[in-house]
């Protein structure tokens, strides 16, 4: 049985990290030099906030980091991080991102899961609207040659998810974080090289 209260999640806790699952963006991104200093990154699926917060340190106070979740977000008390409540696929959210960042950002992050029911097929179809609105964002907002790390879930579906994304960037790769539950179907997606006219492939 999965311990929500377990070494990741005191650490978090002691660290002043929002989430557990901010480990699992240090691990990712440190070993793939994913946010830089100076990057704009753009967090979808961002509450309560732990990947913001890292990803903020990352990108520095040059950085700009802007978080996307249906759920209104603690302020986080940090200059260079926006946050906007609504869903990523919403006009009106749209624009508000557009408002406070004209430019393409650099890196796009979702931590997004479906709301599973049990149901194959249906949880299925959840995870295939959610690569939509990824990849719609990566389309629309990320720059060329630009990063996104993504969360996926092994299932009926998910060679043809992972199809979707290498036609849509230069290099795919998976990986798997030590902060990954024990048990869990999840792995995340690290892709390079943004192809803007592929991307909704």
């Amino acid at each position: 049985m999965y311990d929500r209260k377990d070494t990741f999640y005191q650490r978090a806790k002691t660290e002043g990290y929002r989430s557990r699952a901010a480990y699992k963006l240090l691990e990712l991104a440190r070993a793939n030099r994913l946010i830089r200093r100076g990057d704009a990154v753009l967090d979808l699926g961002a509450w309560p906030g732990g990947w913001l917060q890292v990803a903020a340190e990352l990108a520095g106070p040059r950085g700009v980091v802007v978080g996307i979740d249906r759920r209104p977000i603690d302020d986080l008390g940090l200059a260079n991080v926006r946050t906007f409540a609504g869903d990523i696929d919403d006009p009106v959210v749209q624009a508000a991102v557009a408002a406070v960042r004209a430019e393409p950002f650099d890196v796009l992050l979702s931590d997004l899961a479906p709301s599973l029911s049990g149901v194959r097929d249906r949880d299925e179809a959840q995870a295939d609207v959610l690569l939509d609105g990824v990849l719609a964002w990566a389309s629309r907002s990320l720059r060329p040659g630009g990063s996104l790390l993504v969360k996926l879930f092994m299932g009926p579906g998910f060679e043809e998810r992972r199809r979707r994304l290498r036609s849509a960037f230069g290099t795919f790769r998976l990986s798997r974080p030590d902060a990954t539950r024990k048990g869990s179907a999840e792995f995340y997606g690290i892709a390079r090289d943004h192809r803007p006219s592929a991307a909704v492939l």
